[in-house]
């Protein structure tokens, strides 16, 4: 059975709970900028998947999930800044990038899908 929305897709759903997770964690920081572009990277992570989802062909959502994908490495690289600048805890760093390594799973197996329909 074909996926007919965004919604429907699992790495959207938990890239979601990923941005609400960072969001929660950084929500007190007081260093702006950084919080600022880590929750834009995680924001763009579903974002990117829910607009390449209704593009107008595969090769289209293949690239957007490509950007989606870059997000996430993104995030990842900005969580090991994060706990060695003491912003986090070794272990809160490290529940991150295991949710982190399991949408970009996710996203990788998306996107071989996509390109053997190709």
């Amino acid at each position: 059975m074909a996926i007919k929305r965004f919604e429907d897709v699992i790495g959207w759903q938990k890239s979601q709970d990923y941005a609400v997770n960072v969001y929660g964690l950084f929500s007190s920081s007081k260093d702006f900028a950084f919080k600022d572009q880590i929750c834009r990277a995680v924001v763009s992570i579903s974002n990117n998947m829910a607009e390449g989802f209704d593009r107008s062909s595969n090769a289209d959502f293949t690239r957007f999930l490509y950007i989606a994908l870059a997000s996430c490495s993104e995030v990842k690289s900005m969580l090991y800044l994060a706990e060695k600048l003491k912003y986090i805890k070794r272990e809160q760093r490290d529940d991150l990038l295991k949710q982190g390594d399991e949408i970009s799973s996710i996203i990788r197996g998306l996107i071989k899908s996509m390109k053997i329909k190709e």
